[in-house]
């Protein structure tokens, strides 16, 4: 059984699964959840990666979960289009804050260079893609259902280059009407050249007749890839 723990760092709230094997620094995967939804939301998945060996952190995003302030406006519970100037902050500052998170995994040895991964959904999703490409030091990262959009730098060609060579998959919803896929799609399409010589470090899946809240068999598929994709780069 793995153990669970809450701990502090960096200011962020963290939910850490792992099995106690004696290893102190295991290969890492940070999880982030969806807007309006907290650490504990995907605890079924943190369990699930523990199991093959690593270490799952749950963060809360900012403004969510032990990090969300009462005058929070209501509408975190609405979609990103409905809620544009906040989620785009939220996803920003949540961004910001990642690299003093690494900093003291890494001063703490609770994780070790070159075994790092990032995995979220939807706005983690979006998280994800930002947080490659401000910091190179992902070995692998997913984004389910979520969208770069969010994200992109002015400078398109200094944040495509910024990407490789993280083993970045992105999973998508073909149906999906709160997060499209379109733009994670483009993203792949524009980073294939910048991966050519290591292609295998870059992957689309887009599950045909999805919706973004996922029936449970899409959604097992899904997080399958996920987990396969973190172990094969993270073990």
């Amino acid at each position: 059984m793995a153990e669970v723990e809450e701990s502090l760092l960096a200011g962020v709230p963290l939910l850490i699964v792992r099995h106690a094997d004696g290893a102190r620094a295991l290969p890492t995967v940070l999880w982030v959840h969806g807007y309006g939804a907290g650490k504990e939301t995907h605890l079924a998945e943190l369990h699930r990666l523990a199991d093959r060996g690593l270490q799952a952190i749950a963060i809360d995003a900012v403004a969510h979960g032990a990090r969300r302030p009462d005058s929070l406006p209501r509408q975190v519970s609405g979609s990103p289009r409905e809620n544009a100037a906040i989620f785009r902050q939220i996803v920003g500052e949540t961004v910001a804050g990642l690299p003093r998170l690494v900093d003291q995994l890494f001063e703490l040895g609770r994780c070790v260079p070159g075994r790092l991964a990032i995995a979220g959904v939807s706005m983690g999703g979006c998280i994800v893609y930002g947080a490659i490409a401000a910091d190179k030091r992902y070995a692998a990262a997913v984004a389910l259902l979520g969208s770069p959009e969010w994200v992109r730098s002015d400078d398109d060609a200094a944040w495509l280059d910024a990407f490789h060579p993280t083993a970045l998959l992105s999973i998508t919803a073909a149906c999906d009407s709160v997060v499209p896929p379109a733009a994670a799609r483009r993203l792949h399409a524009l980073l294939a050249d910048r991966y050519s010589q290591q292609p295998e470090r870059l992957q689309y899946v887009e599950l045909a007749g999805a919706p973004h809240l996922m029936p449970a068999a899409d959604w097992a598929t899904a997080t399958g890839h996920a987990a396969e994709w973190l172990t094969r780069f993270l073990r």
